[in-house]
């Protein structure tokens, strides 16, 4: 029997902690790799045409099944592509392990061809980051870093020189037993305690939830129905939360909608459950806080707490439901499902009249129809920029569905190779890529790669001919708008000659049947929707001072548009509030 060398233990090990993909684009010093995937039956090869895709792709599969995935690119600018990716699948807790291939060791800090020092770079992107420097190290050393990956939720970054790759694994080498999974954390009885008496002791409570809220939705709506409380989300929290609750008062930031912010603002007690919110401006400042995370290092760098505590969401909520007592006031919690429907009632009727007949389409009608069209059990992916509004406000959670962006690290491009990840873990389950045009062109050679493998990811592409939110920051800083504007060609025609299904929606009319076609068919599709670029609805009290960006208006006030079923949804709670 032939000795193994390093490459495929390396990818042995890979295979054993769960890895099924590869993503990269092979060259050099990554060669012996994939080979060594080449003769392994437990692990498939994912040639993508740039590696910011691979990372993506790797940390949307991470995303929806929960377990390791994995990226790789050769030495120099191959992995130094990673980088994007990577930083977005670590800020989005995604467990991936990188695997940084590096140039020749006896070369390496001697200004070799393609140099870089990996360790470096993918520091500030990892929760652990270290290079393979002899045969005998390796196994520890990645065995190492797909602990981390997982039981911290994030990146590791291994490096390894390419000549290390090829040479003979040690003999005996031990097989390591290795974490797979998550632990539970529960927090200690005083944090309990403590909390328990904050709850009783206040009269109005709200709640607030982040996408630590995911599995856990049961036991929020069993806290929020005892002490009679609001139930607002952050954007990462909607699809855990949002759906079959009768206690929603909407999202708060700067997509947001509805009543979360009065609902954040107006009570005694904020408890923030799973969510790293970034946008401190929303928060109050007056009012105690509480905040519930799994990772200790989140607790308080948004605002100043008025008690920290350390432990998953469900198991908090499992030990502290039944120790308060239950309100029966129900005054605070009502107030704000009228304010709520209230607020969807008022900004929905902007994109109900004559939606059907405007001419560049309105992107909220195309979200709208999109949601309904689409699949119970569907995976979205949304880019970055006026999509997320679009997603924020329309897509309709119900438990089954996925919503992936880039929703912490805010990159454009993200929508298509997070597509590829999302649909590779199941080629049945239907995949739908919001993309705008800015963030499709970005990296749109990887289109190709749908079609290279049949994947039957659905683009639907709203095309504005601009940098959409780009133009909306600049316009709230009173600035014209400049170097928004993008000459784009028929994105259906390129669709087309690469393969695909392609199809281009001028008018209203045309959309329902695009869709459909699109939908019904078996492999790649692409709907370039043309859309209105002026879809800015800027409110009228809205300050001079506010910031650029994804940052927070000093205001407190976001931008104006429809809320597509949600209004059906509000309306529906609000018959569950008792009247006088």
């Amino acid at each position: 029997m032939a000795k193994q060398n390093v490459a495929e233990q390396f990818v042995d090990i890979l295979a054993r902690a769960g890895v099924k993909r590869l993503y990269g684009v092979v060259g050099d010093s990554l060669n012996p790799v994939v080979d060594a995937i080449r003769r392994n039956p437990a692990v498939d090869w994912i040639h993508v045409r740039h590696e910011e895709t691979a990372a993506f792709a790797a940390g949307a599969e991470a995303q929806i099944t929960g377990d390791l995935a994995a990226c790789a690119g050769s030495c120099g600018p191959g992995n130094l592509h990673l980088i994007n990716g990577l930083y977005d699948a670590h800020r989005s807790m995604a467990p991936v392990l990188a695997l940084a291939s590096h140039i020749p060791s006896s070369e390496i800090g001697l200004g070799y061809f393609q140099e870089t020092h990996p360790e470096l770079l993918f520091q500030e992107c990892s929760h652990y980051n270290e290079m393979i420097s002899n045969p005998e190290q390796m196994p520890r050393l990645l065995q190492t870093a797909i602990q981390h990956a997982i039981g911290r939720g994030g990146v590791s970054v291994v490096s390894m020189p390419g000549d290390i790759a090829s040479r003979t694994a040690p003999e005996k080498s031990v097989e390591h037993a290795l974490v797979t999974t998550r632990p539970t954390v529960r927090p200690g009885d005083d944090e309990i305690d403590k909390l328990c008496r904050m709850v009783d002791e206040a009269k109005r409570v709200t709640l607030f939830c982040g996408s630590g809220t995911a599995g856990a939705h049961a036991e929020v709506m069993e806290f929020a129905e005892k002490i009679k409380s609001p139930v607002g989300h952050a954007l990462r929290g909607k699809e855990w939360i949002q759906y079959d609750n009768p206690y929603d008062v909407g999202m708060s930031g700067l997509l947001g909608y509805g009543a979360a912010y009065e609902a954040t603002n107006e009570c005694d007690l904020l408890i923030l459950l799973g969510t790293d919110f970034p946008y401190n401006a929303f928060l109050p400042d007056d009012v105690k806080i509480v905040q519930v995370d799994v990772r200790p290092e989140h607790l308080g760098r948004r605002s100043k707490l008025d008690l920290a505590v350390w432990g998953d969401v469900r198991e908090t909520l499992r030990c502290l439901t039944p120790r308060v007592k239950p309100k029966s006031d129900r005054k605070f919690l009502d107030r704000m499902l009228k304010k709520h429907a209230n607020a969807l009632e008022g900004v929905v009727k902007a994109y109900t009249r004559k939606v059907e007949k405007h001419v560049p389409i309105h992107p909220e009608y195309v979200a709208s129809v999109l949601d309904e069209m689409a699949d119970e059990d569907a995976v979205f992916t949304v880019d970055t920029g006026m999509n997320n509004v679009w997603a924020a406000r329309y897509l309709t959670p119900n438990g089954r569905r996925r919503v992936i962006g880039s929703f912490s690290h805010g990159s454009m491009a993200n929508a298509l190779p997070q597509a590829i990840g999302a649909q590779f873990t199941d080629p049945d389950r239907q995949v739908v890529a919001m993309s705008g045009d800015g963030g499709f062109s970005m990296l749109m050679g990887d289109f190709l790669t749908l079609v290279q493998y049949d994947l039957p990811v659905k683009v639907v592409l709203f095309n504005n001919s601009s940098l959409g939110m780009v133009e909306l920051e600049m316009l709230v800083a009173g600035l014209p708008s400049y170097g928004t504007t993008n000459k784009n060609p028929d994105f259906a025609a390129i669709a087309r000659a690469a393969g695909a299904y392609g199809v281009r929606v001028e008018k209203p009319k045309q959309l329902q049947g695009a869709l459909k076609d699109a939908f019904k068919h078996k492999g790649p599709a692409l709907v370039d929707v043309v859309t209105d670029p002026n879809a800015l609805s800027i409110p009228p009290k809205i300050s001079a001072d506010m910031v650029t960006g994804f940052a927070l208006s000093a205001s407190k006030i976001v931008l104006d548009g429809g809320v597509g079923r949600m209004l059906q949804m509000a309306r529906s709670n609000l018959r569950n509030v008792p009247r006088p």
